[in-house]
Order: C-alpha cells, then structure tokens, then sequence
C-alpha cells in the first residue's frame, strides 16, 4: 500500500511538473524571441555607427531604435532614418 501511495504522489508531482513546463513555454518562447531580436538590433545599429561616418547616415544606440530595428527589420531601420531625417 505504502509503495503504491509513493508512486501515485511522484507520478502526479511529474504531471503537475510538466504541466507547469507547458504553460510558461510559450511566454518563455516569446520572450526569448523578443531578446534575440532587440539583441540583433542594438547590433545593427552598432554596426550602423561604426559604418556612420563613411555613408554619412546616424541613429542614436537605445532601446527604442534597437526594438524597431530588431522587429521590423530594414524597414524599420528606414523608418528610423525617415525619422530622423524630418526632425
């Protein structure tokens, strides 16, 4: 009875584990996914700066830049220049 009882409790503590593994996977999913892409931003935009004095062109290095340029990609990096360009 003993036996039975102990492996009744570890099978529904690996359920309730996988469980709990299964609801925060795809927020944890989607955070990561926004990380990389702010990453990969802020190094464009690094790149950017670097590369700046030759072609002529110049973006601030913050975050606001970095998640348009992480999420929309060269069309947001266009849109920030656009941005820039106007004030």
């Amino acid at each position: 009875m003993s036996l039975l009882v102990t492996t009744a409790l570890i099978l529904g503590g690996v359920l309730a584990l996988v469980a709990l593994v299964r609801f925060f996977l795809s927020p944890l999913r989607t955070l990561t996914k926004l990380l990389v892409n702010t990453a990969l931003g802020f190094g464009a935009l690094l790149l950017l700066r670097w590369l700046g004095g030759y072609i002529g062109v110049t973006l601030g290095i913050n975050l606001f830049n970095a998640l348009v340029v992480g999420i929309l990609g060269l069309p947001g990096l266009g849109l920030l220049l656009m941005l820039k360009w106007i004030f």
